[in-house]
């Protein structure tokens, strides 16, 4: 009986733990279920939070933060890649501090483990970093990674950037369920950044012919050239988000192009300069007439002419302001360093932009010369009724007086007449040289003070051995009169001449500029200064010069070596005294 009741109770304990065992696999599986709804449901969430941004950094930010938080990640970043196809030229992170960023240093440009999903665009899961071939290590002060989880994001087919997982919380490692879901996210993401990219560029489009018509209108009310290349600078600069703007144009007479101005970051070693055309971004721009590109400007080796002026400066672009044979200018635009760089979808527009403005610019130059002719017109219309009415019947009254002065028996009253002829006869000449001034024209074919200026520049290259840099600031062939600008021209020369025989120099720089007042004119060099034991002929033609112009001379040796001679005069001489 003990027995039989013992079996019994077996019996009944057995079916007992089989309905336990099925018990928890059920509440496993719906705890499982009840995560997989709750990954579905904040994966959905994401997808409709990236959905919704249209600003493209916001957009790629909210990626970023979606990732992190579906795979329950410590770290997160995207890294986006260049134009070139190899590298990284954006990165965007959650997880680390700005001061833990700043203290790493530059962000990742794409080697080891991230530069291995830019050469194969495939999902990555490592359970320990330091293990792949790839990886060689953190820089200083970078927080400690081990599990990884990447994945490329695609836009249109084309590989966009990629997503990087790093430290699964918990200590767990990332797995099949975390690259699913995070594949998944990718697909939306890259819908929401092709959105968010065709956004902008329809922004931008919007943006480039709201500065086109601002300009075209500008210039149709008459506004100065000047003010009209400024305006395109500082809209250029504007839209593509660039530190320094610079407008070149090309020198009549020369084959050098003037910086006419010059805005941002280091726009004061740009404004004035007369650059020639090998040897410079701007002039290769203008003698292809297409647009030139450069990766990093501060040390690009095409860029040899004039003075270093590019620090700090990276990425930059300058594009022809015209087409074909009629290009008017070259419009110079840089980012800092680090930057992106320009784009063909950034450089397409602004290309088309410089073309409309440069049309404007015919346009308005058209308007001047039809008010030019027309006021020549006039001109003629009013010399020639001088000449046939005026004229004629002055003449024809003095022939009058003079014959009846024969008859006037009166000494007192035909000596009267006779001067009354006289001075009818010097009427006649005056209001003939009236209409040779009305008739005659400007000489065009006159070189200024700025043409005068790059050629003594350029005589002086060969025995100088190397090209001085120039810098030419102010209205100089306006404000600067015929007579001071020979003086100006002569002074030039021979400080050149001085330091090619006495100076033994490697470097020149010449600064030639009016404020309406008065034209100075500065000559520097590196070389081994005035000896104070030496002739001085040429300073003191230098200093004759200044004195009969009213103006001064003085030379110095600056703290770094060489000379630096400053020349100057007004443009109006003030009358003497007594």
């Amino acid at each position: 009986m003990g027995s039989s009741g013992d079996a019994g109770e077996a019996r009944l304990r057995l079916p007992h733990l089989g309905l336990d065992e099925l018990l928890e696999e059920l509440q496993a599986r719906l705890d499982a279920a009840r995560v997989t709804r709750d990954r579905v449901h904040s994966l959905l969430e994401a997808v409709l939070s990236v959905g919704r941004e249209l600003d493209l950094e916001q957009a790629l930010r909210s990626i970023v933060e979606a990732a992190a938080l579906l795979v329950d990640a410590r770290y997160a970043a995207l890294g986006v890649i260049g134009s070139d196809g190899t590298r990284l030229s954006a990165f965007h992170t959650v997880g680390v501090s700005r001061e833990r960023i700043a203290e790493i240093g530059p962000f990742p440009e794409g080697h080891g483990i991230l530069g291995e999903l830019i050469r194969c665009p495939e999902p990555l899961r490592l359970a320990k970093l330091s293990e792949h071939p790839a990886s060689y290590g953190f820089p200083a002060n970078h927080p400690p990674m081990s599990s990884f989880l990447g994945v490329p994001i695609r836009v249109r087919e084309q590989v966009f950037g990629n997503l990087y997982l790093t430290e699964k919380r918990g200590g767990a490692l990332f797995d099949e369920d975390d690259e699913a879901v995070l594949s998944t996210l990718a697909v939306a993401a890259g819908v929401a950044i092709d959105n968010a990219r065709l956004y902008e560029e329809s922004r931008l489009r919007e943006r480039w012919l709201r500065a086109n018509a601002e300009i075209t209108g500008s210039l149709m009310s008459g506004a100065a050239q000047q003010e009209v290349l400024g305006l395109i600078a500082e809209r250029a600069r504007e839209i593509t988000r660039a530190a320094l703007a610079a407008v070149a144009v090309p020198m009549r007479g020369t084959d050098t192009l003037a910086v006419e101005l010059a805005i941002g970051q280091g726009a004061e070693e740009h404004r004035g300069l007369v650059l020639p055309l090998e040897g410079t971004l701007t002039g290769e721009a203008f003698t292809r007439g297409e647009p030139v590109r450069s990766t990093d400007v501060e040390h690009d080796e095409r860029i040899s002419a004039g003075p270093p002026r590019f620090a700090g400066l990276g990425p930059a672009v300058a594009v022809p302001v015209g087409l074909g044979d009629r290009i008017r200018g070259v419009v110079l635009l840089a980012r800092e360093s680090g930057a992106n760089d320009f784009s063909d979808k950034e450089t397409e527009p602004l290309q088309v932009f410089a073309a409309q403005a440069a049309v404007a610019m015919e346009l308005a130059e058209r308007r001047s010369d039809a008010e030019q002719i027309a006021l020549l017109e006039d001109r003629d219309r009013i010399a020639r009724d001088l000449h046939d009415l005026a004229i004629q019947r002055l003449f024809a009254t003095g022939m009058t007086l003079q014959s009846a002065g024969r008859l006037i028996e009166h000494e007192g009253a035909a000596e009267r007449v006779l001067r009354a002829v006289d001075d009818l006869d010097e009427t006649i000449r005056i209001i003939r040289s009236t209409i040779f001034g009305l008739r005659a024209r400007d000489g065009a074919d006159v070189p200024g003070l700025r043409a005068r200026a790059v050629r003594t520049v350029g005589d002086a290259t060969p025995v100088l051995g190397f090209a001085p840099s120039l810098r030419m600031e102010g209205l100089l062939d306006t404000h600067v009169p015929g007579g001071l600008a020979d003086h100006v021209v002569a002074v030039l020369s021979e400080a050149l001449t001085n330091v090619a025989r006495h100076a033994r120099a490697a470097r020149a720089e010449v600064v030639l500029e009016t404020d309406g007042r008065e034209v100075r004119l500065t000559v520097t060099d590196n070389g081994v200064g005035i000896p104070a034991e030496g002739r001085r002929s040429g300073l003191a033609n230098m200093a004759d010069r200044a004195r009969e112009a009213g103006g001064g001379v003085e030379w110095s040796g600056p703290a770094d070596g060489g000379t630096r001679l400053v020349w100057w005069a007004p443009l109006r001489r003030e009358p003497a005294c007594g």
